[in-house]
């Protein structure tokens, strides 16, 4: 992953770091060491997650999964389950609902007929929207009467009547509410560490978690203090409520770049858009489009990070969304050289103009190349004259910087599946969505290696094979080619195997 030294043969470690790499002579150097011979497998630096939600799926196997399921009695039996295994906790969560108009029809009164007797919370695959019961609505204080939040909406009926669907913020601080009781800081822990261990199963080493709250910072640094923490971790700091900004007490913690090869801060993160309500503006058939929702509060969150030494990360999805997050960063760092970049999260949708303003303002891009199955089978006809769905291949040509990244438990985890989507660009379904965004296999492993290491800070720790970075490595099998099959042989951390597959 680094021109200087092209493709070694030989790598030396030594106490988990790397301290020589090149051509097969340099065995010789080293008669006396162990040695590990690949046997015609390629060897890479481990792959970095540049966005992935370590802290909420590591949560998941507590809660009831309906993922697949389109059958209102399937949904009771799995939520009594959870309800009987968790009598302590005060709400009752699903996740994995899947949220779409053509998916499972979900309301307040549906859950209610149930009769659990918790207040139950079922959380959309997106992180983005919930549904909620009447006994949750009471407790989170939602009547006909509240009011949407600035960067939310409480779906209401014909009458006014809320319905139970909480899109957006309003998802956000349910989600927030519903926390209790499972986020107990050692029982928090250990589940972590068990999400973590799957994760290097996959030749994952490092996550950037996306959208940290501070009780999850602690839970980090405690596993790492105590020698379990699986992975290395770089939290974005963000709100126990998500998708509502920045945590004004956490203004006041580590910034950007401190902590240590384990647990490091990274940018501060905030939402310019939806993720359900996409900001978009753009033509059709040169009609003029424009919906979804723009978060208010953007510009004056980015401003006082800027302002306060941090680095910035903005969830922008839609070219709307897009814009008014480098509109943001423009206006905070006019008058100010910022202490560190900006990251743009998804870049979901872009049209020539925003491309080139992220190249000229050198934001880098940390993009998800298994959204092309993610959304490919939802867009369906929708094309825009003047944007482009995951614009890879643009972006990659302009210049812009690029980190790869799945952004689990919304989508699945796995590096090497997610290339093969970003090289195709063919859903399962065998849909093709702009292949003409096509990036190569090989580039597509140096975003999830070096590329995702400069986005989180690590690029002087981690993501190539040089003399005096950390040793974290995997082995794969078969070419690194998206049309062949390969997978995950070996994993290594700081120069230990962690993960060696079966068989």
């Amino acid at each position: 992953m680094d021109a200087r030294v092209g493709e070694p043969e030989v790598l030396v470690v030594t106490d988990g770091r790397i301290v020589a790499a090149g051509e097969h002579g340099l065995a010789t150097r080293y008669p006396h060491d162990e040695r590990v011979d690949l046997g015609g497998r390629w060897l890479l630096p481990g792959f970095i997650d540049a966005h992935h939600h370590l802290c909420i799926a590591a949560l998941q196997p507590l809660w009831a999964d309906l993922a697949g399921v389109d059958d209102v009695d399937e949904v009771g039996r799995r939520l009594r389950e959870v309800a009987d295994r968790e009598p302590g906790t005060p709400w009752i969560r699903a996740y994995q609902w899947d949220g779409t108009p053509n998916g499972l029809h979900l309301d307040r009164w549906v859950l209610d007929e149930l009769g659990l007797r918790r207040p139950v919370l079922v959380g959309c695959f997106s992180l983005h929207q919930a549904v909620v019961s009447s006994a949750g609505l009471d407790a989170l204080g939602i009547s006909r009467r509240t009011a949407d939040p600035r960067n939310g909406r409480i779906e209401r009926d014909e009458s006014g009547e809320p319905t139970g669907r909480l899109v957006e913020g309003a998802w956000g601080a349910a989600h927030a509410a519903s926390m209790a009781g499972y986020d107990r800081a050692r029982r928090w822990g250990d589940l972590i560490e068990v999400r973590a261990r799957t994760l290097l199963s996959y030749g994952i080493t490092a996550v950037h978690d996306a959208a940290c709250p501070v009780a999850a910072e602690e839970v980090y640094r405690q596993l790492a203090s105590e020698h379990r923490l699986p992975v290395s971790v770089v939290v974005l700091p963000h709100a126990a409520e998500i998708l509502n900004g920045a945590d004004p007490d956490r203004w006041f913690g580590p910034v950007t770049g401190e902590g240590d090869e384990d647990v490091r801060v990274g940018p501060v993160k905030f939402f310019a858009d939806g993720g359900v309500e996409i900001a978009i503006d753009a033509h059709v058939g040169g009609h003029h489009v424009r919906f979804g929702q723009l978060f208010p509060d953007t510009a004056a969150g980015v401003a006082e990070a800027v302002a306060r030494g941090y680095g910035v990360a903005i969830h922008a999805m839609g070219n709307a969304g897009l814009a008014a997050a480098l509109d943001a960063w423009e206006a905070a760092t006019r008058h100010r050289e910022p202490d560190n970049g900006l990251r743009i999260e998804h870049v979901t949708l872009a049209g020539p103009g925003e491309v080139a303003r992220m190249q000229s303002l050198g934001v880098t891009g940390v993009v998800q190349p298994g959204f092309v199955e993610l959304l490919g089978t939802q867009l369906g006809e929708a094309r825009f004259d003047d944007a482009t769905w995951m614009p890879f291949g643009d972006l990659h040509a302009a210049g812009v910087p690029l980190a790869a990244s799945s952004d689990a438990p919304c989508n699945f985890t796995e590096p090497l599946a997610g290339t093969g989507y970003g090289v195709s660009r063919r859903t399962s379904g065998g849909d093709v969505v702009g292949m003409e965004q096509s990036i190569p296999f090989e580039e597509w492993l140096r975003l999830y290696t070096y590329g995702a290491a400069l986005a989180g800070g690590q690029q002087d720790e981690r993501g190539r094979l040089l003399p005096g970075l950390r040793a974290d490595l995997v082995v794969i099998d078969g070419e690194p080619d998206a049309g062949r099959s390969v997978g995950v042989a070996q994993t290594w951390r700081a120069g230990e195997l962690v993960y060696e597959r079966a068989g």
